[in-house]
């Protein structure tokens, strides 16, 4: 047993000592008594009255297990956010002309369980056995959300240069992203970008 295991397995059975070092120390230490040593299993930190152990800890402002090619999103100007009025306004256009283009995809396909929903401002797709997809809008961050059961959750703003719905993460545009997986998913062509 390594000693990072050790002090996790002395921390569970004595409720230790909490390090008097404030976090942004790199050190801390704990006395443990001899009895709680003598519990561990394959001990060989044994001594006659009780046992100074000393634990490093690493801290780092950037998360854990990622390596430095990361990029996080950028950030929100919330001064470029749309009004009220005009996410609505582009919302809803895109989300009914969506709702249209997938009942008339609908026609052309042959996919048992096919289904298009919209209700409660949630539009709905069901494809039966592949999946289905689920946009709503979410007026507090003027966005449309995405479920997708080829690449999951995505948030999509209005980019007033592009004139269309962009995840800011991964740089994609709705349209095309619906586009392309509905595509690989169904194996016929959907064009969605023509009046949205």
């Amino acid at each position: 047993m390594d000693k990072a295991s050790k002090l996790l397995v002395l921390r569970r059975l004595s409720g230790a000592v909490k390090p008097s070092s404030p976090i942004h120390r790199s050190c801390s230490r704990l006395l443990v008594p001899s009895r709680i040593i003598n519990m561990l299993p394959g001990n060989s930190l044994r001594h006659p009255s009780s046992t100074l152990i000393t634990a490093t800890r690493n801290f780092s402002s950037r998360p854990s297990g990622l390596d430095s090619d990361f990029q996080a999103p950028e950030a929100i100007d919330y001064r470029s956010l749309l009004q009220e009025d005009e996410f609505h306004r582009l919302a809803n256009s895109t989300i009914h002309d969506l709702q249209e283009k997938f009942e008339e995809y609908g026609d052309t396909i042959q996919i048992d369980g096919f289904d298009v929903d919209y209700g409660n401002e949630v539009l709905t797709l069901k494809l039966g056995a592949l999946g289905t997809y689920v946009l709503n809008k979410q007026t507090p961050n003027r966005q449309i959300w995405l479920s997708s059961p080829v690449s999951g959750p995505s948030r999509f703003d209005w980019d007033t240069g592009a004139q269309g719905w962009v995840y800011r993460r991964t740089k994609a545009n709705l349209l095309k992203l619906l586009e392309s997986e509905l595509e690989q998913l169904c194996g016929e062509p959907i064009n969605l970008s023509s009046s949205c």
